[in-house]
Parts: C-alpha cells; sequence; structure tokens
C-alpha cells in the first residue's frame, strides 16, 4: 500500500503542511498521509538529508516521501524525484536527498519537468512537490518526469560525525549509522 510522508522544516504551526496535505488529498484522497517531521534543520538541506536517510527506515517499500528543507526555491536548483531501493523521493536538487542515494543500493533520478499554470515563487511544496507526490501515489506521474544521469555523489560522505538533530526530548542524533557491535563469543579464547 502507498503512503505519502511528509518531511520539512516548517515547523508545527502555521498554514504550510495543510496547504501541502490539502493539495495531496485532492489528486490522491485515499492515499494515508503521514507527517513524519516538521521540524526537520531548519533551512539545512546537508544536515536534513542525514536525518531523511535514517527516518525512511521505519517504512515500508512503495513510500512516497514530500521531503522540502529549501532554502534556495525560486532559484536554480532543479525539482527532482528519487526513486531508492523501493521507496520514492519528491523535493528539490539541493543535497536532501543525496544522502539516500549513496546509502542505498539502486537509484534512478528524475527532473520534474511539469509546471502548475500558478506556481509561486516561494511555495514549491505545495506548487510543485505536493502534486507530484500525489501522482506518484497514484501511477500517474510518467509523463511529468524526465530521467537524467545523477552528478557523481562519491565525495558525498556515507556517514557525518556531527549531531543533526535534537528531539523533544533533548536526545541527540548524530548523522553517523548504527553498526552492530562485534561481541565476544563466550566460548572465544581471549588469552594471547
Amino acid at each position: 500500500m502507498r503512503q505519502i510522508i511528509l518531511f520539512t522544516d516548517f515547523g508545527p504551526s502555521g498554514p504550510y503542511l495543510g496547504q501541502m496535505e490539502s493539495v495531496l488529498r485532492q489528486t490522491a484522497l485515499n492515499v494515508p498521509v503521514i507527517n513524519l517531521l516538521s521540524n526537520a534543520p531548519i533551512a539545512d538541506p546537508r544536515l536534513s538529508a542525514y536525518l531523511l536517510a535514517a527516518l525512511r527506515h521505519s517504512f515500508p517499500v512503495n513510500s512516497i516521501f514530500l521531503a522540502v528543507v529549501d532554502p534556495g526555491v525560486g532559484g536554480e536548483r532543479k525539482a527532482v524525484v528519487l526513486q531508492a531501493d523501493g521507496q520514492a523521493f519528491v523535493g528539490p536538487d539541493n543535497g536532501l536527498l543525496n544522502t539516500v542515494a549513496v546509502q542505498s543500493q539502486h537509484t534512478q533520478w528524475s527532473e520534474i519537468i511539469w509546471r502548475p499554470e500558478r506556481c509561486s515563487m516561494s511555495f514549491h511544496g505545495r506548487d510543485i512537490f505536493a502534486p507530484i507526490a500525489a501522482k506518484l501515489a497514484i501511477n500517474a506521474a510518467d509523463d511529468l518526469l524526465r530521467p537524467f544521469d545523477r552528478n557523481d555523489l562519491s565525495a558525498w560522505p556515507h556517514d557525518l560525525a556531527e549531531v543533526i538533530y535534537f528531539d523533544h526530548y533533548g536526545n541527540a542524533m548524530t548523522g553517523l549509522r548504527y553498526r552492530e557491535a562485534y561481541a565476544f563469543s563466550a566460548n572465544q579464547d581471549t588469552k594471547k
């Protein structure tokens, strides 16, 4: 089953989340919408990229992430869709989706070539990204996208040794992925 996951830096108050959800429901009425995070690092796509990559693993294949942390809205950056290991990510091409891409096995990038009749210079989340996420959810976006070859992301770090987020309780999250520690078995001879 498809679901649309919201990941933004909009904050919990104000009209922005409601406006995007309204757009989603106009096209994909029966697709569940989950507000995963509305307080991603403000205007910081680099740090947000590591948080998005960490949180995506709680959601199944076919989930569509509407990810908007976009300080360059109205500028030269592309509007894109990233297909990564069975999940889709819709958002700006400003680094926000890069960590998902470098940590995934299978990726395909597409530029959003569709534009609405009326498009704000400052709210592409509502005017471009939400309509495309809704169209993806109902399998109606093929003619609105153009695949492209991503520039090499080998210089983009897979992990980031920085604190990227503090939750409501004061817990810190870093940009490092969890690695299970190598435990010594009870039968292992530790004498040299």
